[in-house]
């Protein structure tokens, strides 16, 4: 078919050399993107390693599950940054191939090597270099450190996230050093594209804290139109009732009724025919101004029946649902089978979840394992480690 890709035909990426000096997840996420898309990713790391290879258990193969997900296919330099001649090899090496330099070191770390953007663009201009900061590249916190959980809590997120009059909790995942990866990349392809008209390479800076602060748009809008900062909602959302997680017989099922046709039609299946005509409940802003009477309500009628239950008949009135799931069941469910998310890494009994993207009606696969430490040092030549 015209336009479809043949079997086998290049990744978008292809031809692509990063060096990432990445640590922990935020740019070892970024790099891991690049190189699944097709990109040739050298990553640098410390004489010990990056330290993300000893966060364990669990331990799969030799490394920490967490290192195994977030650095297939790459390979991997290890050196020390305190030798002058090894940082020369590298950066010599670095000006010969590389097309973008990636990095999250510490503040000021990188400019101190002669690795920073501006000398690494005065000697090579269409080299594109992607800074990932904690609190982003001005202001007063510019050259303070910042971590998942923090950047959570200073963010914004954890005001928003959790039990209704219950501590503070994290998003259980560490979605800031993820979505900081994932704005790393857009900016490196937008830079690409334009390094492909002009010739000239440049800057992109991204932070955990503006990643952050990007996850509160919603929120922040609120805020602004209101005056008032939103409040957990536990599984709920603010502003649209009912929409949310119920307990039912044998577990747990988000309904998310989020309009007043939809509502119409759930308290039929919930066999409450009297909701209908309930002026507290007639629309949005009349549910959201009594959830806390109409929570209770539609939960007491969910406890008398099981998810499946649920499920088939909230199904047939077109009413969307989803059952809470555990990571186990998540991957077994056909829909991630038939998606094919769930890839192995060559040559090894390791398995990951792959890139949430196909091109052509074909999802990238991981092209090879995790690198042992300083698996490629001959690329720089002499002993740089």
């Amino acid at each position: 078919m015209t336009g479809q890709r043949a079997p086998g035909a290049a990744l978008p990426l292809a031809g692509l050399c990063v060096f990432e000096f990445g640590h922990s997840v935020a740019a070892p996420f970024a790099g891991q993107i690049l190189g699944d898309m097709g990109a040739e990713v050298i990553k640098v790391e410390k004489p010990a390693g990056d330290d993300a290879r000893r966060w364990g258990p669990p331990f799969w193969e030799g490394e920490s599950a967490i290192f195994q997900t977030l650095n297939r296919g790459k390979r991997s330099l290890c050196l020390d940054l305190r030798d002058e001649a090894a940082i020369a090899r590298l950066k010599a090496l670095l000006l010969e191939r590389g097309d973008v330099v990636l990095q999250n070191m510490r503040p000021g770390q990188a400019e101190s090597l002669g690795l920073g953007a501006e000398a690494l663009l005065a000697a090579k201009p269409s080299l594109v270099c992607c800074n990932l900061g904690a609190f982003g590249r001005t202001g007063p916190l510019a050259q303070a450190p910042g971590y998942d959980p923090l950047m959570q809590a200073f963010g914004g997120l954890m005001s928003v996230t959790g039990e209704a009059g219950r501590p503070a909790v994290r998003v259980g995942v560490s979605m800031v050093d993820m979505g900081t990866g994932m704005w790393a990349v857009i900016g490196i392809l937008a830079a690409l594209q334009r390094r492909a008209m002009t010739g000239i390479g440049g800057v992109v800076d991204v932070s955990l804290f503006e990643t952050a602060a990007a996850w509160m748009s919603v929120p922040v809008a609120q805020y602004l139109s209101s005056g008032e900062a939103p409040e957990r909602q536990g599984s709920g959302a603010q502003g649209i009732v009912p929409y949310r997680a119920y307990r039912t017989a044998d577990g747990e099922l988000v309904v998310a009724a989020g309009n007043d046709a939809l509502f119409r039609a759930l308290a039929r299946v919930l066999e409450r025919p009297e909701w209908l005509d309930d002026p507290r409940f007639r629309s949005n802003p009349d549910r959201v101004a009594h959830q806390d009477l109409l929570y209770p309500m539609i939960e007491a009628e969910m406890l008398k029946r099981p998810n499946a239950e649920w499920m088939r008949r909230l199904d047939i009135a077109g009413i969307p649902c989803a059952p809470v799931q555990d990571v186990g069941a998540m991957l077994e469910h056909p829909q991630t089978q038939a998606l094919g998310l769930l890839q192995s890494l060559p040559g090894t009994g390791v398995q990951a979840i792959g890139l949430p993207i196909s091109f052509d009606g074909t999802r990238p696969e991981p092209r090879g394992p995790v690198p042992a430490r300083g698996a490629d040092n001959a690329l720089l030549g002499g002993n740089a480690a």
